[in-house]
């Protein structure tokens, strides 16, 4: 059976301002997952807010934090984000040597693990990880800032995952440049969970945020037959 398509709105997008209050709009918009980008300055270049401020907006909301770490290193902050109220954890594949023992500790912490990739690295580094992920995350823009552009070669990557998971009952998620022309495009290809930042808070308002939630979704349902 073929899940239904589920939309994270990226708080990267939102207005750090208010960031309680744009939390609990897309909630009450919509919005299936709320997806968090942490991001340290050295991975990627740019920094976001760490696991206090997602403290902070876990209050707001009971929808599904879905953490995408963009640090290196990774696991001397996994418990901390574990602790601030994450769902789900993902790690980059390219931030450090011991991915299996990343995964394995959010495991422990009692946390749904996720493994992501930059649109350059090509997906077989994490065949050897699979049983031990419940999402794979896959960028379509280069990490580090919001607004890009889609990369669409990536598309392709997205089946040639699809085919890899195979049975297991693992998600996969895109992040970057998604929006009701893009959304099509790789939920055609497999993907179960669309991330959208600007596409969402670009309104600026909660009707708005319904709209545009509700545009992505339909568009990627459609596409999907």
């Amino acid at each position: 059976m073929t899940r239904p398509v589920l939309i994270a709105p990226s708080v990267l997008a939102a207005d750090f301002a208010k960031l309680g209050e744009e939390v609990a709009a897309v909630d009450r918009a919509g919005a299936d997952w709320i997806h968090l980008d942490v991001m340290d300055g050295h991975f990627v270049p740019n920094i976001s807010y760490g696991p206090e401020v997602i403290r902070a907006m876990r209050r707001h909301t009971k929808k599904f934090f879905d953490v995408h770490l963009m640090i290196a290193p990774v696991d001397p902050y996994l418990a901390a984000f574990a602790d601030a109220g994450a769902d789900l954890i993902s790690v980059h594949a390219e931030a450090g040597p011991h991915l299996h023992r990343s995964l394995q500790a959010i495991r422990a912490l009692g946390k749904q693990a996720g493994v992501v990739l930059n649109p350059g690295t090509h997906e077989s580094v994490i065949e050897h990880v699979l049983d031990r992920v419940d999402l794979v995350l896959l960028m379509t823009v280069n990490p580090g800032f919001g607004g890009q552009a889609f990369i669409p070669e990536v598309v392709e990557k997205v089946r040639r995952v699809k085919a890899m998971i195979g049975a297991r009952p693992i998600l996969i998620e895109i992040d970057g440049g998604i929006t009701p022309e893009t959304a099509p495009l790789v939920a055609a290809a497999g993907a179960d969970v669309l991330v959208a930042g600007s596409a969402v808070f670009k309104a600026g308002t909660e009707e708005g945020y319904g709209r545009n939630i509700a545009a992505i979704r339909a568009a990627a349902e459609a596409a999907r037959g």
